[in-house]
């Protein structure tokens, strides 16, 4: 299930979007096992909340007005219902507020299959880079299994009947390539693990709800947006994203006319 739906409030604990696509859907991820952190570690980090302050997905700042985040993460509101918080180790307050003027999930997203699992959210207002707020690279290539890389966010920090996180949680994973995610060494199958996924694994640790939507970061890209996962942290099942280097002309595409 995508990570959404267990832990709307409480959703960036376990980073590893829990959409386990035929079985749990967590779009809204949060970070199991991770350390706090600080935005000025991660200052492309944004919370996207409703407009009364509900944290309920992550994202990524790629310029001065445009957020990437999970298509999954914008089935529930309408733009003008949408804030982003950007600048801020704290989801609830500090850093800068801005309203969302436009989205657009992909076309070719399936919320059975969860492949094409990205959207892009145009800001009401352009912001400007401080030591709080940066923009991340989209990746060109995706780099091979065994990559280090680090997933952020505010969700739960377990699976169920967890609350989420106030501050900022990062957690360290190695990237694990579409062949080998759907390979025998893990639990997926090929017919889980589709094009325009990329997965993370280390044990005892993922994303999870609360965290769909979020980056996943590699040699300072953005490599994947938290999608989805069997549960979270759960042995032999990484967690799946959104592989940015195969969406990466679709998001500069809509970027540029949205």
């Amino acid at each position: 299930m995508n990570r959404l739906i267990v832990s709307f409030v409480g959703l960036l604990a376990c980073l590893a979007a829990c959409q386990a696509m035929p079985e749990q859907e967590f779009p809204f991820g949060r970070i199991v096992n991770g350390e706090p952190t600080t935005i000025e570690a991660h200052p492309y980090q944004v919370s996207i909340q409703t407009t009364k302050g509900a944290h309920f997905c992550g994202g990524s700042l790629i310029d001065s007005q445009t957020v990437v985040t999970a298509a999954h993460c914008m089935q529930s509101y309408k733009a003008n219902e949408m804030q982003v918080r950007l600048g801020s180790t704290d989801r609830n307050k500090g850093g800068e507020v801005v309203s969302v003027a436009a989205f657009k999930f992909h076309e070719g997203y399936n919320s059975k299959l969860m492949i094409n699992d990205v959207a892009v959210i145009r800001l009401s207002s352009p912001v400007r880079q401080s030591a709080n707020v940066r923009f991340v690279s989209l990746a060109k290539t995706t780099p091979p299994s065994g990559t280090p890389a680090v997933v952020t966010g505010w969700g739960t920090t377990c699976f169920l009947f967890c609350s989420s996180t106030i501050t900022l949680q990062q957690v360290e994973v190695d990237l694990v390539s579409l062949a080998d995610c759907g390979s025998s060494t893990y639990s997926y199958g090929q017919d889980k693990i589709l094009e325009t996924m990329v997965c993370a694994y280390t044990e005892t640790k993922d994303a999870c709800q609360g965290d769909s939507g979020g980056p996943l970061v590699a040699n300072g890209e953005l490599v994947g947006i938290v999608s989805w996962g069997q549960g979270c942290a759960k042995a032999n099942y990484p967690g799946v994203y959104a592989d940015v280097a195969s969406l990466r002309t679709w998001i500069e595409s809509t970027a540029a006319n949205l």
